[in-house]
């Protein structure tokens, strides 16, 4: 997992030549112009899911985890809780057709979105986003999916 602002996004290309596609294409597109929806970048090595979403409670929610893609998470609008458990206990069997699956554990770390950072949750890594901070229960958001295989 890693965490900063938009600004210092360009330090990390090098780490996957698909999230250098994201990087570049983030540094001269604005993803809060993008319809909702998926958005193509690179076909499915490099796609934006662009949501308006209702946020939920931390206390008690599932992480999700993901074996093909790394999700780079940006809020448009608002800001959101996020949490990260080094491991858990699987809550139901691995989706593959959607690469999502869930478990249950203790959050380990988070932070809050909005204002200009991001979030980047590498394959197997349980992230819990979505998650409600005070005076905020929706936002507009980007979901960067990169193919990272």
């Amino acid at each position: 997992m890693i965490t900063d602002t938009l600004q210092n996004l360009p330090r990390y290309r090098g780490l996957h030549k698909n999230l250098d596609l994201a990087i570049d294409w983030l540094q001269s597109h604005d993803p809060a112009a993008l319809p909702n929806g998926r958005n193509e970048v690179a076909g499915d090595a490099v796609f934006i899911n662009v949501m308006d979403a209702d946020l939920r409670d931390a206390e008690g929610a599932a992480f999700e985890y993901h074996r093909r893609y790394a999700d780079l998470q940006i809020d448009l609008t608002g800001a959101e809780h996020w949490g990260w458990a080094a491991a858990g206990a699987e809550d139901k069997p691995f989706d593959e057709a959607a690469d999502v699956g869930f478990v249950t554990g203790p959050e380990e770390a988070s932070g809050t979105l909005g204002a200009g950072r991001f979030a980047l949750f590498l394959p197997g890594e349980p992230h819990k986003p979505s998650c409600r901070t005070p005076g905020c229960d929706r936002l507009r958001k980007a979901v960067v999916k990169i193919e990272m295989l």
